[in-house]
């Protein structure tokens, strides 16, 4: 395994990560989880990712039972929880990043994760409603109190992430280390372009997220949704427009080619390639079952293949489009 650091922070997180998102409740109770995790572990990552709002609080659940069952060393994994969507009914308890909520939540999160601290906190949306300046300073006393090591956001545009660190530096308070963002060869723009000048200004890092985009990158729905896919999972209905979609479809068909001339699944190809761009802290991978782990954590051997004749093959089927 490969460390990175993130952003600019001392931290350093393995290269590819373990989440828990849609899996942990909805397909993994806490046995299985303890398998996925024990073998993520196993293969060496130390960052564990999940937030407050994924199945209503019970990820976060099981993530901590397996934390308190599985013996490892509190020193050597990396946690991470984000809010924002919230658990509870009510205006100061839903979709906001106030004062009240923040500091109630993330004692809620600790209790459920069965930790004294988690090491990342993410703002897991922004907030028009509540002021920046609100936000920062809640974030800085989150982490002054002990209850966080570092801050981030998740799904900020590069002028919120810039209005954050203009605010943080103005009053002297604590900024966000991370962004986590959806990365993926079908998703792109944001890391690669929008968030271009904020790594070198602000040392930026990034917990990218969905490197197989919902399982696309897969494969296995170019024939369609297979009944045991995430595309089926009652909730996620909304998934199987984008994976559907068309144009996606014989990208994909491209790639499933150049996977097959490196002698690798797309899944693995698609996070390599990921993880072959500098400004990728660490790939948040999941998986519903432990063979899934492992293919996904085999991804690391394939990064050396990818060199730049492959590079420009990848980016050759990604710019491609059907004719209509």
């Amino acid at each position: 395994m490969e460390y990175r650091r993130l952003g600019s922070s001392g931290l350093k997180v393995s290269a590819l990560s373990f989440g828990s998102y849609v899996t942990f409740d909805a397909q993994l109770d806490t046995n299985l989880a303890a398998e996925c995790m024990a073998a993520a572990w196993d293969a060496g990552v130390n960052f564990f990712d999940n937030a407050e709002a994924y199945g209503g609080g019970k990820s976060e659940t099981i993530m901590g039972q397996v934390f308190a069952d599985s013996g490892w060393d509190r020193e050597q994994y990396v946690v991470s929880t984000k809010f924002f969507m919230g658990i509870h009914d009510g205006p100061n308890t839903r979709n906001t990043l106030n004062r009240k909520y923040l500091l109630g939540a993330i004692e809620g999160s600790l209790e459920r994760l069965q930790l004294e601290y988690v090491d990342l906190a993410f703002c897991h949306r922004s907030d028009p409603d509540t002021p920046m300046e609100e936000v920062v300073w809640a974030m800085h006393d989150m982490v002054g109190r002990g209850h966080a090591t570092y801050w981030g956001t998740s799904m900020w545009t590069e002028a919120e992430l810039r209005e954050a660190f203009t605010v943080a530096d103005r009053l002297g308070l604590r900024r966000p280390v991370t962004e986590q963002p959806q990365y993926s060869m079908l998703e792109r723009d944001r890391v690669e372009h929008e968030y271009a000048s904020l790594y070198e200004e602000f040392g930026l890092g990034t917990t990218t997220w969905a490197p197989l985009r919902s399982g696309m990158l897969t494969g296995k729905y170019q024939d369609g949704i297979p009944a045991d896919s995430r595309a089926a999972v009652p909730g996620y209905e909304r998934l199987i427009e984008r994976l559907t979609d068309p144009e996606s479809i014989a990208k994909v068909a491209k790639l499933l080619d150049i996977a097959a001339e490196v002698d690798c699944p797309l899944s693995q190809l698609a996070i390599a390639w990921c993880l072959k761009n500098p400004n990728v802290s660490t790939v948040i991978t999941g998986a519903s079952r432990v063979a899934q782990v492992r293919e996904n954590m085999a991804a690391l051997e394939v990064v050396e293949a990818l060199d730049d004749s492959v590079m420009a093959k990848i980016d050759a089927a990604l710019a491609s489009t059907i004719d209509r």
